[in-house]
């Protein structure tokens, strides 16, 4: 592992010279130490900021070494920040210090949790310390995504594909220490889901069994840059087919056989964490980290079950408008099954699709937005090696724009691929959803460093699902279907306050859950299953998304009653999105500041 980086200002501070640190260290300084210092701890989001420094590192987060560095620099920054005269700090300064002292805050409370540590490099995502593997959203998912090249990891010189070597034998690493800490989990009886660690297993199936010239991880070598000589092209091709065969392959094939043998039969049968030691603590932590609220699991409970109402009242005369005679849930069936939402033969026609509403929606977006990014993004089908199990998301571009965002679509049967939701999917994903906001975000040239990653899931994910409810604002949801789709979105946000918590807070099973879903949603039995069993792996992320767009959507309707006339839909927008992410106390704060001056 790289050596910590010695702060300037945290030296001062070991000296005690605690009167010379607000007249020494400005408030920029500050903000450039801390992201030197997330750079650090993640270097993989490092890389998708676009600095290489650690482009040939990946951080072993779950060993207890590197928890200790990360306990002691929040403590540093939050009494750096303790220390600081902000009486001379501008509004926006201001903004982004509370926004700073928030993050080392909340992620100090996480690392004291014995379930919890922080800093794992997937979408920003706290780890379970003693299950540091699941079935999505997982650093040996991510990994193998990274391998394969054409998107973060650049693969472009030698030194690229040096570097990767280098991350390779640091991932090994960290999948020795995952091994060691899911052992010390099953004598805690801090074990996963029997569910969830059945589905990790045939992930591992391909890195095991495929030969060399089609292993996921040679892809990069299939497009080697003409600019490399012959022989640097012999010998990193060398080196790649040893890698796999003489490294991955049998770390693979450990693991396989420990989740098979050892790990899977002390699983438990129980599906949320609240079953297990100081599990509802943890999920009250979990709660706060992705509401950045107070709320409980009961307010947030009760909160669902009434929006899972107001969302079917509306189903329902979307229904009946389509002239349907059945109830609502023959009507889910109807549109889980028709023909007409099917059409496709070939994974490229989903591709079209999507790529046909962006064409649709070029000629409105200025009549809401005026920023745009610079930033193109594309769409590309799932690897095929996590389809299964994965859901559509998006993946920031460079912030140069040199390398665009890129828009994931599982579609593991093209056959039974259904599009009746897919233009509230792309606003989501999209435009001028996540490709939006986060693009937006980390171009920002006046925010600090440290806010351009995709941060605050509750104002990245609240943001985008927001984003569905403009499709009508931006020429969308003209099909009734897709409108009824739309819907569908939404209630599956607002089904995810009631499962989640029930899940995790009430003793629901599995089982319980899905049954939940099917009973007031569309999607198919599959798709259920995959998205129940995320949450599972996941407490608590779930329930950012309608949260966060509540808020926002809360905040749009009080500036358009208190402004009137003066209310301007694209300056409420550039309001929202200027800022970075934001914590939704710190948005409210914001949005009312904003309010009061345009009055």
């Amino acid at each position: 592992m790289k050596q910590n980086l010695i702060f300037i200002f945290l030296i001062l501070l070991a000296c005690g010279c605690k009167e010379k640190t607000a007249e020494v260290i400005s408030i920029d300084a500050i903000f450039q130490e801390y992201q030197k210092f997330k750079d650090r701890i993640n270097p993989i989001e490092a890389t998708k900021g676009g600095n290489d420094e650690y482009n040939d590192f990946i951080a072993n987060y779950i060993s207890d070494d590197y928890q200790e560095d990360l306990k002691t620099n929040y403590t540093h920054f939050l009494k750096v920040l303790s220390e600081l005269d902000t009486t001379a700090l501008s509004e926006a300064d201001l903004l982004s210090m509370k926004v700073m002292k928030w993050d080392c805050e909340v992620k100090l409370e996480g690392l004291n949790n014995p379930i919890v540590t922080m800093a794992s490099p997937i979408y920003n995502l706290p780890s379970f310390e003693l299950m540091p593997l699941i079935q999505v959203q997982s650093l040996h998912l991510y990994v193998a995504q990274l391998a394969a090249g054409g998107s973060v990891q650049p693969f472009e010189t030698i030194e690229d594909y040096d570097n990767w070597l280098k991350r390779v034998d640091d991932y090994l690493l960290f999948l020795d220490t995952a091994i060691a800490m899911m052992k010390e989990g099953m004598a805690k009886d801090i074990v996963l889901p029997t569910a969830l660690a059945q589905k990790m297993i045939p992930q591992l199936e391909e890195f095991i069994t495929n030969p060399v010239e089609s292993h996921l991880f040679y892809k990069p070598i299939l497009s080697l840059a003409e600019g490399i000589n012959e022989a640097d092209k012999n010998r990193i091709s060398a080196a790649y087919s040893t890698m796999i065969t003489t490294k991955l392959k049998p770390k693979y094939t450990e693991l396989k056989e420990f989740l098979v043998n050892e790990y899977l039969p002390a699983c438990r049968e129980t599906s949320g964490i609240g079953a297990l030691p100081n599990g509802p603590e943890t999920y009250n932590y979990l709660l706060k980290l992705h509401t950045t609220t107070n709320l409980t699991a009961d307010e947030i409970h009760e909160l669902g079950k009434r929006e899972v109402a107001r969302i079917l009242i509306e189903m329902e005369e979307a229904k009946n408008k389509m002239g349907f005679k059945g109830d609502i849930k023959a009507f889910f069936e109807f549109v889980r099954n028709s023909p007409d939402q099917m059409p496709f033969t070939d994974p490229q026609q989903v591709i079209d699709n999507f790529n046909r509403i962006k064409e649709r929606i070029d000629g409105t977006l200025n009549q809401v937005f005026d920023l745009k990014p610079k930033a193109d993004f594309v769409v590309r089908r799932t690897e095929a090696f996590r389809e299964a199990s994965a859901s559509a998301e998006y993946v920031p571009g460079t912030k140069d724009a040199s390398r665009p965002g890129i828009f994931y679509v599982p579609i593991p049967d093209v056959t039974t691929y259904n599009k009746y939701s897919d233009e509230a999917l792309f606003l989501h994903e999209a435009i001028p959803g996540h490709h939006y906001q986060l693009s937006l975000q980390q171009e920002n040239k006046e925010l600090p460093e440290f806010l351009h990653p995709e941060s605050m899931g509750v104002f990245v994910e609240g943001w985008a699902l927001y984003a569905e409810s403009l499709g009508a604002e931006l020429g969308l949801y003209e099909d009734p279907v897709q409108y009824f789709g739309m819907l569908s979105m939404e209630m599956h946000r607002a089904i995810r306050l009631v499962v989640d918590t029930g899940i995790h807070s009430k003793g629901w099973t599995r089982e319980q859950a899905i049954q939940y879903s099917l009973d007031h949603e569309a999607e198919s039995e599959d798709a259920i299953i995959a998205e129940i069993e995320r949450y599972m792996a996941t407490p608590g992320q779930a329930v950012s998304y309608k949260i966060g767009q509540l808020k926002i959507r809360e905040l749009r309707t009080r500036a358009e009653t208190k402004l009137g006339d003066k209310f301007s839909i694209k300056e409420f927008h550039n309001q929202v999105l200027n800022s970075g992410s934001l914590p939704l106390v710190l948005l409210e704060e914001k949005i009312e500041k904003w309010i009061d001056s345009q009055i």
